[in-house]
Parts: structure tokens; sequence; C-alpha cells
């Protein structure tokens, strides 16, 4: 029987890990599909608090991760597909074949990225389809790319794949960004970043060996069908929160975040609480998250400790 079970690995999920590990609360993380979260897909870090000089994310993620098991966390390679609620508060967490029984749960579990939802496209993520510049940018050399999005993460996008493309094109379905001021303006004054506004991508073409070659753009404003030749495509717009797997035990808003109880984390069954990107859909930041984390850990602490 778990104390309590962490699940996720990102800036929520290691934070709570620390804090429920000094707790001497055992805590077990399970780390899902993506060991370290979003930010291990990430360039530099300009914005976490301690490093005046940025630090790259997976270095960010790798020191939480010897911090938590510094202090006792245990981590295991696993994913969770159900959670169900048993007599006497506790959960049983189904992992593949096994089941984890566990006293509470901190759900950080963070967001996968969001797609354009176009016939071919998902057969096309990793021949000229992606949504990481960090995992693929190297791989088109001096050639052209397309960026779809108008927000920080595609200027970011943008801005990277200038160090590798010949030219980046930033499509976006309207006339200005809403990225933060310095990011848009960091993108836009890079030579090799051609916006291209008003527009979405309607097809993605490809050449004999099924890889992309061009993409088919409609203009929203005027309904012209043009062609652009990009060989590869990096969708920077938006995530969808890793929350399918929860069920009825927390409730969610229309967008797939978990909801929390007005004050804190908890969530509508007592002992499952929620940290992160999972739930946070205004600031999305890696220092929010981790403040999530610690806050779900002192929770789950409390909790137990009122249990007992």
């Amino acid at each position: 029987m778990e104390n309590v079970v962490i699940i996720g690995t990102g800036c929520a999920g290691w934070t709570a890990a620390i804090y429920t590990a000094r707790a001497n609360l055992k805590p077990l993380v399970l780390s899902g599909t993506q060991l370290g979260g979003q930010l291990t897909t990430t360039t530099e870090v300009e914005n976490f608090p301690g490093f005046p000089d940025g630090v790259m994310g997976p270095e960010l993620m790798g020191r939480m991760q010897q911090q938590a098991e510094k202090f006792g966390a245990r981590v295991e390679f696993k994913k969770v597909d159900q959670i169900s609620k048993v007599e006497n508060g506790i959960f049983e967490l189904t992992v593949g074949d096994e089941v984890i029984a566990t006293k509470t749960v901190i759900i950080a579990t963070g967001a996968a990225p969001r797609y354009l939802g176009l016939e071919n496209e998902m057969s096309l993520v990793g021949h000229g389809v992606t949504s990481c510049a960090t995992c693929d940018g190297a791989f088109y050399k001096d050639v052209p790319v397309a960026v779809v999005g108008g927000g920080d993460s595609a200027c970011e996008e943008a801005t990277f794949l200038t160090r590798f493309a010949s030219k980046v094109y930033l499509i976006h379905r309207r006339d200005e960004l809403r990225a933060s001021k310095i990011m848009a303006e960091r993108a836009l004054a890079n030579d090799k970043v051609v916006p291209i506004w008003d527009s979405a991508i309607t097809e993605y073409l490809t050449d004999d060996q099924g890889e992309v070659r061009a993409v088919t753009l409609k203009n929203l404003k005027s309904d012209e069908i043009s062609e652009l030749e990009v060989k590869c495509v990096f969708v920077a717009i938006g995530h969808v929160p890793n929350s399918q797997f929860v069920g009825d035990l927390v409730d969610l808003d229309e967008n797939g975040y978990i909801i929390q109880n007005p004050r804190g984390t908890s969530t509508k069954t007592p002992g499952i609480f929620a940290a992160g990107d999972v739930a946070d859909h205004v600031y999305r930041q890696a220092i929010t998250a981790a403040g999530q984390g610690c806050a779900a850990a002192i929770e789950a602490e409390r909790y137990l400790a009122d249990g007992e």
C-alpha cells in the first residue's frame, strides 16, 4: 500500500515528489510515456528562478529528478491506464496487468500537443510533421520549414528553427500574433522568419517517399488557395490535457482540464489532487506547475495526517 502515487514527471510531478519524499511519505512516481514532460522537448529556459543564465529544459528536469530521488522518491517507468476508488478511501491504479493501491493520488500528467486534425496528419508525424522543434529541427538544415501558431510557443519554435532552416514561414490564422511582446518581436525581427497572416493549412503534400514536400494554404479572408514548399511543418497551436484516464473521479472543464477546488489542488474526490498543466489552462508555466506540485504535496500530506 502506497501513501502517495504521483502520476507524471514534469515540474509539478517532480516538485510534488520532492516535498512528499521530504515528508517521509516514500512517494511512488510513475513517469508515463515521456520522462520529464514537455520541458524535455524545450531548449533554453530563461524564466525559471535561480538560473540567471538560463538552463536547458532536459537539464532542469534531470536535476529535479535527482533531487526527488535523493530524498527517497521511487520512480517507475509506467503508464496509468485507469484510476478507481475502492473501500475505505483507497484508490487502485491500473498499470497494464498490475494494480497499485494507494491512499492518495497526485495527478501531474501535463498536456499533449494539439495537431491540426487534417486527414493524413498523424501518419506524417515523423515524416515532415512534428510538434517539437528541439527534437527535429536539426534534421531540416538549409531547407524551408513552417511553424503553425501565433502564441509564445510558435514564436519560440520559429526563432529556434532559424538556427537550421533556410527560411521559417510562421503561419497564423489572424493578422497579428497573440504571443507576448518580447517573444513576438524576437521572432519577427529575425530575417529568416516570414509571417503568413490570415491563413491556414488545408492539406499536406508529399513526395514519392511519403515525406512532406509542401502544404496547401487557404487565405481566410480572400479564400485564395496557394501552395507553399516546405520540408517540415512544426505545429504549435496548444495542447490537450492528459486527463482522459481519470474517469468520473474528477470533474473536467469543456477543454478537458481537471477542475480543482477553489482553494488548492484538491478535486471533487477526497484524496485525489491535480497539479500543473493538466489543470492549469491560464498560466501554463514551469514555475506555476512547480508551485502547484508543492501545494498538492502539502495538501496530500495534511489529508493523510487528518485521516490517521
